[in-house]
C-alpha cells in the first residue's frame, strides 16, 4: 500500500518525482512560482527586521529629544550620520533652521517665511525616507495578485496533458491520469503557498508603514511647532 502511495508502476508521484517528470511549460511555472516565494520570503524578513529596528530607535531618540536637553546639542550630534528616518527628519528642519537664523537679515517677514521652508524641508525629507522603506513592497502585492494565477496556468496545463495521455493511450486508468493530475494539483498548491504569506506580510507591512509614516509627521509638526516658537522669540 505504501509503495503505491508513492509510485503507480514506473511513475513516481513524489514531490521532487513529479517535478522531475513534468512537461517544460509546468516546470517552468514551478521554477516561476519557487523563486517568487523565496524573493518573498527575503523582502518579509529583511521589511519586518528593518521596521522593528526603526521602531525601537524612534524611541529611544524621542526619549532623548523630550527630555529637555539641547537641540543644538542634539543635532551637532546627529547631523553628520542620521542612522534612521526620524533623525534625519529632525537633522534636516534644523539645518534649514541654523542655515537661516545665522543670515543678517532678521525681519519678521522671513521668520514667516522660514518656518514654511523648514516645514517644507521635513515633508520632504519624510517622503524621502518613506519611499526607500517602502523599495520592494510592492513585489509583495504582485506575487499574492498573481501566483493563484500562475498556479492556475500550470493546473489547466497539466489538466490538458492528462486528457492527451488518455487521448493517446485510451485508458483512462489512475497510471495513465495521475501523473498530468499530480503536477497540476502541485501547481496550484505551489501558487497557494506563495501568494498566501505574501498577502498576509504585504497587509501588515503596509500598515506598519503607514503607523511609521504618521509618526514621522507627527513628530514633524512638532518639531515644526517648535522651532517656530524659538523664531518667534528671536524676532520680539
Amino acid at each position: 500500500m505504501d509503495e503505491f502511495l508513492t509510485t503507480t508502476g514506473d511513475i513516481d508521484l513524489t514531490i521532487w518525482g513529479l517535478v522531475l517528470q513534468a512537461d517544460i511549460v509546468v516546470k517552468a511555472v514551478l521554477v516561476v512560482l519557487v523563486l517568487a516565494s523565496v524573493w518573498s520570503w527575503a523582502v518579509i524578513i529583511q521589511k519586518m527586521g528593518r521596521l522593528r529596528y526603526l521602531k525601537r530607535k524612534a524611541s529611544q531618540f524621542e526619549q532623548t529629544f523630550w527630555s529637555g536637553g539641547s537641540l543644538e546639542e542634539l543635532h551637532r550630534h546627529l547631523q553628520s550620520r542620521p542612522d534612521h528616518p526620524l533623525a534625519a527628519v529632525f537633522v534636516s528642519g534644523m539645518n534649514e533652521w541654523q542655515r537661516s537664523v545665522t543670515q543678517t537679515e532678521r525681519q519678521r517677514t522671513i521668520a514667516a517665511g522660514l518656518s514654511e521652508r523648514i516645514g517644507q524641508v521635513m515633508h520632504v525629507t519624510v517622503t524621502r525616507e518613506m519611499d526607500a522603506l517602502e523599495r520592494n513592497v510592492g513585489f509583495l502585492a504582485t506575487v499574492g495578485s498573481t501566483a493563484p494565477f500562475v498556479g492556475l496556468f500550470g493546473t489547466v496545463w497539466g489538466i490538458m496533458n492528462s486528457f492527451q495521455s488518455i487521448a493517446v493511450s485510451q485508458d483512462t486508468s489512475l497510471a495513465v491520469v495521475a501523473p498530468g493530475i499530480a503536477e497540476a494539483l502541485f501547481a496550484t498548491a505551489l501558487g497557494l503557498l506563495a501568494a498566501i504569506p505574501a498577502v498576509v506580510a504585504y497587509n501588515k507591512i503596509s500598515s506598519d508603514l503607514n503607523r511609521y509614516a504618521a509618526r514621522l509627521e507627527t513628530f514633524a509638526s512638532e518639531l515644526g511647532a517648535l522651532l517656530s516658537r524659538h523664531i518667534d522669540e528671536n524676532h520680539t
